[in-house]
């Protein structure tokens, strides 16, 4: 089968590959869209990944046409989103509940061969079957979704709450339409790309601006989440928290940045710095948000673009062009 791998630091080819073999309880999907997303940028640069080569993509959804010998619950013929998280359930951190933090964490698309490529293999018990209304290549949006999901988790967010978003990529956009749904009294978003922002404003946020000092909030923001993972966004949203609030560190940042931290302010007054990594326990809820139309795939989703031309996608999507892209097996 045709798959895009990432062969070495910096180093991405469109190449064939062997076709997957599914064990007992895992299923073959044949991909119908893979969505991108700034963990694979960190992979080409040799971050995350245990080893190398990889076949990346862990954001995508597609019909099951090969099962296991002992998969019961799905049957060939259906459609799928997939969780890309594999956890041990056997360490320390997966017997407390908080899988994501396993000490033997993986992913598909990131440790193991993942979705960008004709076929993918996963475990049944991370397959979400989609309803009949749902366009199976929109589904890809149910993982980063289940992101945010978690990000709102950990921020046990209140009522009447005013929020700052660093980005209006995919990821702040979707913090965006589930700060509404968790009834934020406003929703205000700060970036450098102007295409962007008009995203942001077409969704209905509050306010949009290059940068927090365009907005009248002396006291600050309960809630400031980045979800860029640039270091100076980090350092000037840390400054923008109001007292009692919350700072939630959402992107995803290179090894190396840095940040740094008033400890007295910290104490005094009394706020809360957190993060929120990848999916815990919040795939099927956002499958089910997904199904409600929680987001529109037609506005998230800017370009798709077909498997051989993953390289090209990679390049896009670091230059901040567009939205969500997808690559198209």
């Amino acid at each position: 089968m045709k798959a895009a791998v990432i062969t070495g630091v910096g180093s991405v080819e469109v190449t064939t590959v062997d076709d997957p073999t599914p064990n007992p309880r895992e299923v073959v999907v044949d991909v119908a869209a893979c969505g991108l997303c700034g963990t694979d940028l960190h992979i080409l640069q040799g971050e995350f990944a245990p080893t190398l080569p990889v076949v990346p993509g862990h954001e995508f959804a597609g019909v099951i046409v090969e099962i296991g010998s002992a998969v019961t619950e799905l049957a060939v013929g259906d459609r799928v989103a997939v969780d890309p998280s594999l956890y041990c359930h056997e360490c320390h951190y997966c017997r407390l509940g908080k899988n994501n933090m396993c000490e033997r964490w993986a992913a598909i698309g990131v440790t193991t061969a993942g979705g960008a490529a004709e076929y993918a293999v996963a475990p049944v018990a991370n397959c979400v079957k989609l309803p009949d209304h749902i366009r199976t290549e929109d589904a890809a949006l149910i993982e980063p979704l289940s992101c945010a999901v978690r990000g709102y988790d950990v921020l046990k967010s209140q009522l009447g709450a005013h929020i700052l978003i660093y980005g209006s990529g995919t990821m702040g956009l979707m913090m965006l339409q589930l700060a509404k749904r968790v009834g934020a009294a406003s929703v205000e978003i700060v970036d450098l790309n102007p295409e962007r922002l008009k995203t942001a404003d077409l969704l209905g946020v509050t306010g949009t601006a290059a940068t927090p000092d365009e907005f009248d909030r002396p006291r600050g923001w309960e809630l400031v989440i980045d979800a860029t993972g640039n270091a100076k966004a980090i350092q000037d949203g840390l400054g923008r928290v109001g007292k009692g609030g919350t700072f939630l560190q959402f992107g995803v940042s290179d090894y190396a940045a840095r940040a740094t931290i008033e400890p007295y302010k910290i104490y005094n007054q009394e706020i809360t710095i957190t993060g929120s990594m990848a999916v815990l326990h919040s795939f099927e809820r956002a499958a089910e948000l997904f199904a409600a139309g929680v987001l529109d795939p037609d506005v998230f989703i800017s370009d798709r673009l077909p498997l051989d031309s993953y390289a090209a996608a990679l390049d896009q999507f670091a230059a901040g062009k567009g939205r969500k892209i997808e690559v198209i097996p």
